[in-house]
């Protein structure tokens, strides 16, 4: 197990849940449907990559490769991805023009999939050692 990836994950979830229930109740009658829309398309892509990260960092022992890396990209394109996101779609509640922030949110997106192709070539490279 990797304690940080693991720990890093599980945050990313409780932060998720916490948003996920803000925009719900809190924020659904300030925004848009369009701007919640885009807010829960942040909450859904961070539970999700947190979800990933939690069982990356539980199952970490059974890979033969780091995964420093992955962990890394993972971290920064949801943190990028999806707090772009949520300030863009609470822009006009904050009354800041925020979009500025537009480009980051693909770049975020991008690190993601960058993580999970890295994953995979790791994965396709190394040689199972739970083979039946």
């Amino acid at each position: 197990m990797n304690r940080t990836i693991a720990l890093t994950g599980t945050i990313l979830l409780l932060i998720s849940i916490l948003l996920g229930a803000f925009g719900a109740h809190a924020l659904k009658e300030i925004l848009t449907e369009e701007q919640l829309v885009s807010f829960e398309t942040g909450v859904r892509y961070q539970m999700i990559h947190g979800l990933g990260l939690l069982i990356l960092g539980l199952n970490a022992d059974r890979h033969q490769f780091q995964l420093k890396t992955i962990f890394r990209l993972l971290l920064i394109g949801v943190l990028l991805f999806s707090v772009s996101i949520y300030f863009l779609a609470m822009q006009d509640v904050l009354g800041m023009k925020l979009k500025f922030l537009g480009p980051i949110t693909p770049l975020g997106g991008l690190l993601m999939m960058l993580a999970w192709g890295v994953y995979g070539v790791q994965l396709f490279r190394s040689k199972s050692t739970y083979e039946h």
